[in-house]
């Protein structure tokens, strides 16, 4: 008798790219050129309306219409990280390589896991990390993008690693979900301080149960 062949397993699909991970992708592909990464740094703290070095970069990778509070959250990561210092853009990169399979979106951490990683590794004081996540957590979106840049800075020059896509949903939900994303900030601070040294600068997990993009995001 004919032995029935059986069918071969089917290898296990790979996640699918969040609209936030392409986002970023595309940004830190722009930013391996000189000029281009000046003019998205000029975007830094400044509404989508004074930002008019980052059109011609990012106007046809967003949507026409978009919420927003998305439109300028996108702006200013893409500022950040065009600000990156050089420590910073070299650690990314290597971590690029480096990661053979990527994070569950769930385990990566956040800004209050950042700022606690930072705090672990001696570069700022836990009073102030932790008085920095409550003022963050009274303020509209536009008040926060006006601090990020010196925050970020401090954390990226300090070694400590910032999950790009997850801030940016996170700033995309801001003023609709304020109280919501601050508690998960808090609750991933107190997660991570303190950590064995294993998981600290920059690589404690953080519970991140941030919602799906907007459907203006871009795929």
């Amino acid at each position: 008798m004919t032995a029935t062949p059986t069918p071969a397993v089917p290898p296990p699909r790979a996640a699918a790219q969040r609209p936030s991970e392409a986002f970023v992708a595309h940004v830190l592909a722009l930013c391996e050129n000189k000029r281009t990464r000046s003019d998205l740094r000029t975007g830094l703290g400044r509404p989508v309306e004074r930002c008019n070095y980052l059109h011609r970069h990012l106007v046809r990778r967003l949507p026409e219409r978009m919420h927003r509070d998305s439109k300028r959250a996108h702006y200013a990561v893409a500022a950040l990280i065009a600000a990156r210092p050089r420590s910073a853009r070299t650690a990314d990169t290597e971590r690029a390589e480096a990661t053979a399979t990527p994070q569950e979106w769930y385990g990566r951490p956040n800004l209050g896991a950042s700022l606690a990683a930072a705090v672990n590794a001696q570069i700022i004081k836990a009073d102030s990390a932790e008085g920095d996540l409550h003022l963050y957590s009274r303020q509209s979106s536009d008040a926060l993008h006006m601090r990020l840049p010196a925050m970020t800075r401090h954390l990226l020059s300090g070694g400590i690693a910032l999950d790009w896509a997850v801030l940016l949903e996170d700033l995309t939900w801001w003023d609709r979900d304020r109280d919501r994303i601050a508690t998960r900030w808090l609750e991933s601070y107190f997660r991570t301080l303190h950590t064995d040294a294993a998981d600290a600068p920059g690589t404690a997990a953080a519970l991140t149960d941030t919602p799906e993009l907007h459907e203006e995001t871009p795929a």
